[in-house]
């Protein structure tokens, strides 16, 4: 989950394209953090999905809910989440400019979407410390066309309340927010960080009352060091170990797995880095519960990742050490580039590039045939990218 919200915004679908899931409802492939599914049936781009171009704003609105049953001032999961996200953006942005130290602030963007909804884009570019950071949030809504809601629902879908009425189902109604971020510092002993959380739902089709309304979570943080500190990755894991541990002991070892596995570079047998946290669909438990947990994990990116930058973020470093970390870089790019859902259909889809790419360093390196000799400080790095382990 590597871009998330990163992704471009401007490419947020007015109309599904992909489709999964057991009893669930079609899935909507959205730019990342906009909405990321765990696993894609089918990538179809046809006439009915329209991608719709963001309208650039002069200054954030209060919320970017619709005044409706469930929007502003209902106390709705919805409105909750957009309380949050929108607060920790802020509250990583600012913890991130005083650690910089420079003076340099983030750069904002603020953008609206026809269809509904919108987003807050923050990029820090060239800081003392952060060679590139983006952290954002999009709060968008559409509808799904019905071929895709039926088929999500299967032979029940055929049979069910739509067919039985002799009607034709109709658009369904969908809700996507999120926050996302990647971080790159310029020092090569202080860890690049991604992280993301999102909150996804469907209303029942307008014609089709009797159909379920569906709605999941997802989202997860991950550290991509250059060198394998165990102080740092330790104390990072520790972090996320504690946010799961509150709420249920099965998350930790369960999304821990579940980050190690998605972010697996194939072409290179490795791992994008030293993983973290992630899980998506995540809706068998408590919506209360998990929208809690989902604030707890977006709460714990600052305690996990502030104490590690302060550490490292004036090492000293050589020559070789920066190329290392440009070769690494390297990795990141293929990994966002080939593998990352939002990433690569953002461009196929021909959307806003400099929203697209915002979670790229600025710089990187391909040395051809480069491996590192066995027990120096690089060779274990690529080993536990290789040989995922447990840090706790």
């Amino acid at each position: 989950m590597a871009s998330s919200l990163l992704s471009t915004p401007s490419q947020t679908l007015a109309a599904p394209a992909g489709l999964r899931g057991r009893a669930r409802p079609a899935q909507v492939h959205l730019p990342r953090g906009v909405l990321a599914p765990r696993r894609s049936r089918a990538l179809r781009v046809r006439a009915s999905v329209a991608i719709e171009k963001e309208t650039p704003e002069s200054e954030p609105p209060p919320t970017f809910l619709r005044e409706d049953g469930r929007g502003a001032g209902s106390g709705s999961v919805r409105e909750r989440f957009e309380s949050m996200i929108r607060r920790v953006q802020g509250e990583v942005c600012a913890a991130l400019e005083e650690a910089d130290g420079s003076g340099a602030k983030f750069v904002e963007d603020v953008w609206s979407r026809p269809g509904g909804g919108g987003g807050i884009s923050r990029v820090l570019q060239d800081g003392r410390v952060f060679e590139k950071a983006g952290v954002n949030v999009s709060v968008v809504y559409g509808v799904m066309p019905p071929d895709a809601y039926r088929a999500a629902k299967g032979e029940a879908g055929k049979n069910g309340a739509a067919a039985a009425d002799g009607q034709k189902a109709g658009p369904v109604p969908f809700f996507a927010a999120g926050i996302s971020s990647v971080l790159h510092p310029k020092n090569p002993f202080a860890p690049t960080l991604h992280f993301n959380y999102r909150y996804f739902e469907t209303d029942a089709p307008k014609d089709v009352p009797g159909a379920p309304r569906q709605w999941w979570f997802g989202g997860g943080t991950d550290l991509t060091p250059s060198y394998v500190i165990e102080e740092d990755v330790k104390h990072f894991h520790s972090v996320q170990k504690q946010a799961c541990d509150k709420f249920d002991p099965s998350f930790h070892p369960r999304f821990k797995k579940w980050c190690d596995d998605y972010f697996y570079i194939k072409h290179r047998n490795e791992r994008r880095g030293l993983g973290g946290i992630f899980f998506d669909d995540l809706n068998d438990y408590d919506q209360e519960m998990l929208l809690n947990f989902a604030t707890e994990c977006a709460d714990s990116v600052l305690p996990a990742y502030i104490p590690i930058i302060e550490r490292r973020k004036d090492t000293p470093f050589n020559e070789e050490h920066k190329a290392w970390q440009q070769l690494r870089r390297g990795r990141y790019v293929e990994f966002n580039l080939v593998y990352d859902r939002g990433t690569t259909f953002g461009l196929k889809t021909g959307g806003r590039i400099e929203s697209i790419l915002v979670s790229l360093p600025l710089t990187a390196r391909w040395q051809y045939d480069h491996k590192p000799e066995e027990g120096t400080e690089e060779w274990k790095l690529l080993d536990a990218c290789i040989n995922p382990k447990d840090w706790i």
